[in-house]
Parts: C-alpha cells; sequence; structure tokens
C-alpha cells in the first residue's frame, strides 16, 4: 500500500525527484511487489476535495507507469486515517466518490475502501518449479534429535527424503523431516 498523504504541498515533495513517495514505489517494484494500492490519506485536510483527488491520481498514476506498473492495475482510494474514512466503511463525506475499480487476471474487481482493496489483492503463487532456496535464520544441535537448520523456503519444495546440499561450506545431507512454525 503506498500511502499519499493530499496536503498541499505534502503531495508536491512526496512525487518530486527525490520525494519520498517516488523512492518506495520503486523500491516496491524492484523488489517484487506486483499488485499495489494507492492510499490517498489526509483527504479531510482538502475538505475531500475530488478535484485535489483526481489531480493526485493522474500525477501518481504517471510517475508509477514510469516506475513500471500498469495504473489500471491499482486501486486509487481516497481516505482519512485520523477520521477512519473510507478504511473499513465507506464515507459520507465524498459523495461524489463512486469506489474504485482494477484490472486483475482474474477480471476486474471493485469496491469502495481500502479494507475492500487489500481484500482484492491476489495472493502470489509460490515459486515451486524453482530450485530449493533456503535462506538459513537459525541452526540448532537438539541432543536426541540432531542439527535442526530453520529457515524460510523462498523457492522450490523440500521433502523428507531428499538430499540437500548447503553453500557455502558444500555440506550435503537428508532431510528427515520437515516441521512448520509460524
Amino acid at each position: 500500500i503506498l500511502i499519499i498523504a493530499a496536503g498541499t504541498g505534502e503531495f508536491e515533495a512526496g512525487i518530486s525527484k527525490d520525494g519520498q513517495t517516488r523512492e518506495h514505489a520503486l523500491l516496491a517494484y524492484t523488489l517484487g511487489v506486483k499488485q499495489l494500492i494507492v492510499a490517498i490519506n489526509k483527504m479531510d485536510t482538502t475538505n475531500w476535495s475530488e478535484a485535489r483527488f483526481q489531480e493526485i491520481i493522474k500525477e501518481t498514476s504517471n510517475f508509477i507507469k514510469k516506475v513500471g506498473y500498469n495504473p489500471k492495475t491499482v486501486a486509487f482510494v481516497p481516505i482519512s486515517g485520523f477520521h477512519g474514512d473510507n478504511m473499513l466503511a465507506p464515507s459520507a463525506n465524498c459523495g461524489w466518490y463512486k469506489g474504485w475499480e482494477k484490472e486483475t487476471k482474474a477480471g476486474k474487481s471493485s469496491g469502495k475502501t481500502l479494507l475492500e482493496a487489500i481484500d482484492a489483492i491476489e495472493p502470489p503463487k509460490r515459486p515451486t518449479d524453482k530450485p530449493l532456496r533456503l535462506p538459513l535464520q537459525d541452526v540448532y544441535k537438539i541432543g536426541g534429535i540432531g542439527t535442526v537448520p530453520v529457515g524460510r523456503i523462498e523457492t522450490g519444495v523440500l521433502k523428507p527424503g531428499m538430499v540437500v546440499t548447503f553453500a557455502p561450506s558444500n555440506v550435503t545431507t537428508e532431510v528427515k523431516s520437515v516441521e512448520m512454525h509460524h
């Protein structure tokens, strides 16, 4: 969720050449975030101006397009975090707002609130077809059980009976069991 301040001067500072909004959109895209929601916050400070909302959508669409996002796949939601407007329930303060609509792989989705936009995010597919990559977070040596490496599977599949090699030490071993802890 890219949160943009609607206040006069705040929005302009955020999307300026060295602005944080521009930087955060670029970072999200670079780090592989494929789906984006733009929440335009502090709309109460603009008296819920439709003109200001449309201006921010136009400017934001231009720069997220340059970053690599398709604006048609992005939900733009006017909110007031301070008052809770358009966060969980539609706000009475912006009668002009008909809701957001975005294109997805499954078709079109639409809604009015930030929560509905979050609910419309499609869960990313796990890359199980790629080679196993499991960055280690920790290694426990438990008496009577053995060595227990701990980490998160980023790509691939891990099953008992598989033979795995740890890099860079080149240690090869067989997987005895796999447990999941939250």
